[in-house]
Formats: structure tokens, sequence, C-alpha cells
């Protein structure tokens, strides 16, 4: 049974971006979901120098496709981030079992995705006609929300 927040990149594309999101879940004993196909290999030097002496304290999977890892929990909430959300992701009371999905850097998350869970996409705010934050200034933000809601257990 999942007891902890989940992180999940859906496709991720740039390894030094999926380096940095891994030494963020390093840090925060959160467990990092990586949904393929990845735009990169897993030995891809950059994502290991972005988080080389995190890597061996990461929980990390990785899935064929994002309903074969939501088929594997299926009693867990899962909010997906875009900037095509209606509610900010600060609205939300999270709880400590929920995954929290980021989509690609070019693309986002699929439409398909998005369509079948719409109360649960949540958007950052940010200024009209610019693109969107980083990707993993954005995992990084909705996370320590997400932990500060909870008190930020197991952190000092």
């Amino acid at each position: 049974e999942v007891e902890k927040m989940q992180i999940v990149l859906h496709e991720p594309e740039i390894p030094p971006n999926t380096g940095n999101v891994a030494r963020t879940c390093a840090v925060t004993g959160t467990p990092l979901h990586l949904v393929g196909p990845l735009g990169f290999s897993i030995s891809d030097r950059h994502l290991k120098r972005a988080g080389l002496d995190y890597w061996q304290h990461l929980d990390i999977s990785y899935w064929d496709s994002f309903e074969e890892l939501r088929q594997a929990f299926p009693d867990h909430r899962f909010f997906f981030f875009t900037t095509k959300g209606e509610k900010r992701y600060d609205a939300v009371s999270y709880q400590d079992t929920d995954f929290l999905v980021f989509g690609s850097e070019t693309r986002g998350l699929p439409d398909r995705i998005m369509a079948a869970y719409p109360e649960y996409c949540l958007r950052i705010p940010m200024r009209p006609g610019i693109r969107s934050l980083n990707l993993s200034n954005s995992v990084a933000l909705v996370l320590y929300e997400a932990l500060r809601q909870q008190g930020f257990p197991g952190l000092v």
C-alpha cells in the first residue's frame, strides 16, 4: 500500500530535467514513476549528472504506459498538472497517497488523459502568452506545496 506522495513524469524528453526531478524526489523521499517512452536512455550522462549523488537514494519505477500505472494503483487519486487546468494547484487539499502527474516538456499531457480526468487537472498560475515553467521547477513547486500541507512528513 502506498503511504507516500508519488511523482509521475509522463514521457519526459530532457535528461537534465528528469535528473533534477529525481534529485527533488530523493531529498524528499518521494517515489518517482517514469512513464515511457522516454526521450532518452536511463543511462544518459546528463540524467545521471543532474542527480548523480542522489541516485542511490531514489525509489524509481518504470512503466510502459500511463494506463499500466493507473491500473496498478486503482484506489489512489491522480492529479494532472497542465496549463489547461481550470483549478489552481494550491486549491487542493493533498493526501499522502496522491500521485502528481506531469507531462513531457514539449507536448505536456496527452488530451486523452486530461479528458478522462478533467476535475483532476490543475494549473500553476503564470502570465499569459508564455509557454510554461520548466518541468523540474513545476514538480518542485507542486510537491513542496503538497508536503507543506502535510507538515513536511519525515523532513527536517
